[in-house]
């Protein structure tokens, strides 16, 4: 069988806080926080989006570089596909999201936008595209 992708974590220092975020951002809808909010899932289709409190990874000696809004950015985005880019990036501004990318038409045809999430971590926003087709 050809692994599938079941799930992405990001580590956040604030589970509730960032769902909450992504919530009136991006419209998601929230799935799942555990009792003791150290992990939420939002509604994203077939592939979960999930988010786990930094504190379980800091522990013992792992050490990671955390998402912060007041440095560069990690190596790493997520991409939600939406039908109107430019609306997409204005509500994800509104709902405090801070711009990066300006929504822009790519050379293959696409649309896309960047915003950083209340964590620092990138979101692109792009409308549907079939790049085996282009």
């Amino acid at each position: 069988m050809m692994p599938r992708l079941g799930y992405v974590v990001v580590y956040v220092p604030d589970v509730r806080k960032t769902i909450e975020f992504y919530v009136g951002a991006f419209g998601l809808e929230q799935r799942f926080i555990s009792d003791d909010e150290a992990y939420g899932e939002l509604e994203t289709g077939a592939t979960a989006l999930g988010f786990v409190g930094e504190a379980l990874i800091s522990s013992g000696n792992k050490v990671f570089r955390p998402n912060r809004d007041d440095e560069n950015p990690i190596g790493a985005k997520v991409a939600f596909v939406v039908e109107d880019v430019e609306a997409a990036y204005r509500k994800a501004i509104d709902g405090g999201a801070s711009g990066y990318e300006e929504p822009e038409q790519k050379p293959w045809g696409q649309t896309v936008a960047y915003v950083r999430d209340l964590n620092g971590f990138i979101v692109e926003l792009c409308n549907e595209f079939n790049f085996l087709n282009s």
